[in-house]
């Protein structure tokens, strides 16, 4: 006697196949919805420029600066009077933190031994996401930034400390502002600092605008 095997029924198997087929495709429209989210905002214009104060406290006055080889657009800023390690650095504007970590290596020049070997890149570092494709990055930080990764900050809120971290000659912040992918001049209180080119070194003198609510 011959006994016929089957392995279910042949409707059994045409549900099968079409609950698979709308499965995949729900996954393809979840995978494109998520792309979406992600691209879409980068097309997008930048928005209006955020009212970007020094990243120093208020009333301070400090040097700003770039010189050949800086890249176009960095500003390093130094504090005219007074102590430079441990400056509280403070958030130039209103934002969420994206990046609070090391960038590069942190090499050995403390407030202890101030000529210790160098490091690579920016040492302890964060990123600020202002809106409307707009960011900062302060580098350089003396030890681990105050801040963590998708923290929300108020302007004038201290995000860490100046140090000599990464590769680095001596305490201070370097400092950029972004629009889109792109770094631009810097601007304070309203105003461009005037650092653009690394074609020759520059300088300017700046003070601090960055003052709690009420406070002129």
């Amino acid at each position: 006697m011959l006994w016929r095997v089957t392995n279910g029924h042949p409707r059994t198997h045409r549900r099968a196949r079409r609950l698979l087929r709308v499965l995949l495709a729900l996954a393809a429209v979840a995978a494109l919805a998520a792309v979406a989210a992600f691209v879409v905002p980068l097309l997008l214009p930048p928005g209006p420029r955020p009212p970007f104060q020094l990243p120093v406290a208020c009333g301070e006055t400090w040097q700003l600066g770039t010189y050949p080889g800086h890249d176009d657009y960095d500003v390093d800023l130094f504090p005219t009077e007074g102590e430079s390690w441990g400056r509280p650095v403070l958030a130039s504007a209103a934002g969420t933190v994206t990046v609070a970590g090391i960038n590069g290596s942190l090499g050995g020049r403390t407030p202890e031994n101030p000529d210790g070997p160098r490091g690579r890149g920016g040492g302890y570092w964060v990123k600020i996401d202002h809106g409307g494709r707009w960011e900062t990055q302060y580098l350089h930080l003396l030890e681990p930034p105050l801040v963590r990764v998708g923290q929300r900050v108020a302007r004038g809120e201290q995000i860490g400390r100046l140090g000599s971290t990464g590769n680095s000659g001596a305490p201070h912040l370097h400092y950029e502002q972004r629009r889109g992918w792109q770094k631009v001049e810097t601007w304070f209180d309203g105003a461009p600092s005037g650092i653009t080119h690394d074609d020759a070194e520059y300088t300017v003198r700046l003070t601090s605008n960055n003052c709690p609510a009420g406070q002129p």
